[in-house]
């Protein structure tokens, strides 16, 4: 067994009033000397706001800080108040403490209740009682509820005469077959795979104990007003949030390279999606935020729309200055919901800041066990939203939770809760640090380079605010003469490294709380030895094709999607695109990857542009996953609405009408159909894969 590790936690003590801060140092170090500590508290001091400020910056074993209202500045108490909100806005996980008479209580009170989460009385110091109250502080902010509660229960080896059928792994462990497994996992984790029969660990869908208060912890942490624990992914919080917020019809404006969970969201709430195109950087293959000016516009356009959603930041890194649109949707009566699933640890240090949340975000959800330390499916959604309906949002979220959610997803939740709180600063600071020697030293190969902003960021947001998250690096490998997939291999094959993923011309690595100097120096090592061996670079490489602008609407994808339909193959006898799917209705979300933007969606009228794009992508050199089509004895076909399915439509009320010129019963056949949303089409010759030097 690994040796237990004691924490280190230091509580900064700032006054400038020498008479009082030597005996309080002092006492508050014979505290901890005396009594119990088990978070190993040691003191010290500052003499000024500004070489506070420096010890909050530089030290992030720092947990607590005691701040004398004395101190000089700004004159009574100023000066006090102003470093309590400093430190406040650069950590706000860090426990703040003001000393001070008892008859100014009421005006700190008032102006920074926010910010101070008690004071101590400077006319009669009682420093154990301080350093009582401060190790209390800790340990409800290092709390695990959930954890504590289901290793309590494992070690006392009750017998299981409930669910699991492995009954804590009896069933694995003296199996000649099976008992590898056993080994493999642990015992301790399949004596914590428990069932809803075990009352002490609480409901994931009726929280009342250790759950709820594991909840409360995370909303405190991540600056919510409520967060809710999830055990199906970000994939599933999506789809809650939005039957929560939307009815069949509602209108939802969304980013049209977002997840495919919000797409799937669209179909099971029946609304109707406004889709607002990404800017593109067609250089690297890589999508970017969807331009301001286009979300203004849908915003002015669509004054009934209930939601705007918008992944930020981006799958590589890019995010939008959020607060203005924020700002605009509330406006206009829209609530907004951030899909922050790879930038969960944000709130933890200063250089990811401002989370959705600062910026006013009604809704959040973030994949906790993408950037932080938590099991894979283990996510929580914030909600900040004022009128927000907690009945309807359990409701929806029980609908799609499981009865019998794994109890070790939840503990990792609660401990990675704790761990971003306790250490994530220091953990990030640390990520940042390595980040930029990794970058320095991948760029002076001479042969690989890591992308900035300036290389990724399309022209038409350039001026839109977007910064770029700095652990995850996009690196170009066009120089190396490998191939994006040959690049992955030999760095999987020879130097045992794994990245997250590639476009034809990049490859992508993240770094996060538990990336190592070990493991940079590792990665450096394979990149300066790929640099001297590289190959010579081919003539013909390889560039995105162009992914056709939306065409139109039809009808609801809800409606499409659960028609049965009939498949119609994308290529014909002669290899060449279908015609006969033009002016078609698909009934299924289609997306190539790369890029992963889903060029149709249920509902969606059939261009030229699309099926030859398709067959493009499929016929290519380079291979490309297509999901979504069907498999006709060996060949890909496209789900689309029967001529039975059109005819009936009128009477089903299947398709959308024009509300300004159609009558109530005057249901549109699809060629007639009033668009969504009018966008250029690109024509069958702007669709390319391959460029010759």
């Amino acid at each position: 067994a690994m040796p237990s590790l004691k924490p280190v936690s230091r509580a900064l003590v700032v006054s400038n009033d020498a008479a009082w801060l030597e005996p309080a140092l002092s006492g508050l170090a014979s505290a901890s000397a005396r009594l119990d500590n088990p978070f190993g508290i040691a003191f010290v001091s500052a003499h000024t706001g500004d070489h506070a400020m420096q010890t909050v910056k530089a030290d992030g074993d720092l947990q607590l800080v005691v701040i004398d209202k004395s101190l000089a500045g700004l004159g009574a108490g100023q000066a006090a108040l102003d470093l309590a909100n400093r430190i406040n806005s650069w950590r706000p996980e860090l426990s703040l403490y003001v000393v001070l008479s008892d008859d100014e209580r009421a005006m700190v009170e008032e102006l920074v209740s926010h910010a101070v989460d008690g004071y101590f009385d400077r006319d009669e110091p009682d420093y154990h009682g301080w350093f009582r109250i401060l190790s209390a502080e800790l340990a409800e902010k290092s709390a695990t509820p959930f954890y504590d509660a289901l290793q309590a229960y494992v070690k006392m080896a009750k017998d299981s005469w409930h669910s699991p059928g492995h009954s804590g792994g009896d069933s694995l462990k003296n199996s000649p077959w099976v008992s590898d497994f056993y080994e493999f996992v642990g015992e301790n984790l399949l004596r914590a795979d428990l069932s809803v029969s075990v009352p002490m660990l609480d409901s994931l869908l009726h929280p009342t104990g250790v759950i709820a208060t594991a909840q409360n912890l995370a909303a405190t942490a991540f600056g919510a007003r409520k967060t809710y624990l999830a055990t199906n992914g970000t994939s599933t919080t999506n789809k809650i949030i939005f039957q929560t917020l939307l009815a069949p019809g509602d209108k939802l404006l969304l980013d049209r390279n977002c997840h495919k969970s919000v797409h799937h969201g669209v179909i099971l709430s029946d609304a109707r999606p406004i889709y607002l195109d990404s800017s593109v950087c067609r250089e690297f293959g890589i999508f970017g935020p969807v331009p301001k000016a286009t979300i203004y516009r849908a915003i002015k356009e669509n004054p009934d729309a209930k939601a705007l959603i918008l992944t930020c930041c981006t799958y590589d890194g890019m995010l939008y200055d959020l607060k203005p649109i924020v700002e605009a949707a509330h406006k206009a009566g829209i609530k907004v919901i951030i899909d922050e699933a790879w930038y969960a640890f944000a709130r933890f240090h200063p250089a990811f800041r401002p989370t959705a949340l600062e910026c006013g975000a009604d809704y959040v959800t973030q994949s906790i066990h993408k950037t932080l330390t938590s099991f894979s499916q283990a996510s929580m959604v914030h909600v900040n939203d004022p009128e927000f309906d907690e009945h309807l949002f359990r409701e929806n979220f029980n609908m799609y939770a499981s009865t019998s959610p794994q109890y070790a997803l939840i503990a990792s939740l609660d401990v990675g809760r704790k761990q971003a709180m306790m250490e994530g600063y220091k953990l990030l600071d640390r990520t940042l640090k390595l980040g930029a020697e990794l970058r320095q030293k991948i760029n002076s190969t001479g042969v690989f380079r890591v992308l900035d902003i300036g290389d990724l960021l399309p022209d038409e947001v350039r001026n839109d605010g977007v910064r770029l998250d700095p652990t995850k690096l996009t690196v170009d490998i066009s120089k190396s003469g490998y191939s994006a997939d040959e690049m992955e291999q030999v760095l999987f094959d020879k130097y045992n490294i794994q990245g997250e993923k590639s476009t034809f011309s990049t490859l992508t690595l993240l770094l996060g709380v538990g990336t190592t100097r070990s493991k940079v120096s590792r990665l450096c090592d394979a990149m300066f030895r790929l640099a001297k061996d590289r190959r010579r670079v081919p003539k013909q490489s390889y560039r995105m094709a162009e992914v056709p602008h939306f065409s139109r609407l039809a009808c609801l994808p809800r409606s499409a999607f659960y028609e049965s339909g009939e498949c119609l193959y994308l290529l014909d006898d002669d290899g060449r695109p279908n015609e006969a799917l033009t002016g078609r209705v698909c009934c299924d979300q289609v997306l190539a990857y790369p890029p992963g933007i889903p060029v149709l969606v249920p509902g969606q009228v059939i261009t030229p542009p699309i099926t030859s794009y398709l067959a493009k992508l499929l016929k290519g050199n380079k291979p490309v996953e297509v999901h979504g089509l069907a498999d006709i004895d060996g060949e890909y076909a496209v789900r689309v609405l029967t001529q039975e399915e059109l005819e009936a439509a009128p009477s089903r009320s299947l398709f959308l009408q024009d509300d300004e010129k159609a009558g109530d019963g005057d249901r549109q056949q699809p060629q007639k159909v009033q668009q969504l949303e009018q966008l250029p089409v690109p024509s069958a010759d702007s669709v390319t894969e391959e460029v010759h030097d």
